[in-house]
């Protein structure tokens, strides 16, 4: 392919494999360059709820979540992300799933299909266009207030990931901490102890170098001339 540069890249449309979404159901297509700030403000504008008020904790089952006041503010989004793109897609996710509790999550993966023309770099030399076909995975992220099909493959239900998080935190918390520092590969304390053992080390070595030990010779030499 030296002789070729990639002229543009096509991709071809892919079909949501969420049916039956409302209308206005927002879907935030993440690319290489999107800034995810830019991102997020966007979903959260259509998403984000009013600060709850102590009276009222938020509660995620079988019950009504209010929205505010805003009349744009939806009950689900889509994320969606292809090839590189997958990641950061995922991180506005985990994100989204954090400003704005009870979230029911499903997610679908696929391939879309990507096609590059390629065109020679000298058009006079004879040579013709090439069309490259690719298929790059894809993911599909829904977000949901309201409750999801359990039986779905795919799907996570609100708040499983704090739970993850809080028995990973309650494990390191039981165990002692001298096996936390050698699990991360051993910190201060050991450096010292080699630092310490370095420097014992060094100690005979300089002994051995004493101006008595030089002497001696010396005074042999006198004693022969004796």
């Amino acid at each position: 392919m030296e002789n070729y540069r990639k002229a543009r890249t096509i991709d071809q449309p892919c079909p949501c494999p969420f049916p039956d979404l409302p209308s206005n159901t927002p879907e935030v297509r993440v690319k290489d360059g999107s800034k995810v700030r830019n991102l997020m403000r966007f979903a959260l504008s259509r998403m984000e709820e009013k600060a709850p008020s102590t009276d009222h904790p938020d509660t995620c089952e079988g019950s009504e979540v209010s929205i505010g006041s805003g009349e744009n503010l939806c009950r689900q989004i889509v994320f969606t992300g292809v090839g590189q793109s997958v990641a950061k897609a995922i991180t506005c996710v985990e994100i989204m799933k954090r400003r704005v509790r009870c979230l029911h999550q499903h997610t679908k993966l696929a391939y879309r299909t990507v096609q590059e023309v390629w065109e020679p770099l000298e058009p006079e030399a004879g040579l013709d266009s090439l069309t490259v076909s690719r298929n790059v995975p894809s993911v599909w992220v829904l977000l949901s207030r309201d409750p999801l099909d359990r039986n779905q493959p795919g799907y996570q239900a609100p708040g499983s990931f704090d739970a993850f998080w809080a028995q990973a935190l309650k494990e390191e918390a039981a165990t002692p901490r001298h096996e936390q520092k050698r699990k991360r590969g051993g910190t201060g304390a050991g450096r010292a102890e080699g630092a310490g053992g370095a420097g014992r080390g060094k100690g005979p070595r300089k002994h051995s170098g004493r101006p008595g030990g030089s002497r001696k010779p010396l005074g042999h030499a006198g004693g022969g001339q004796e």
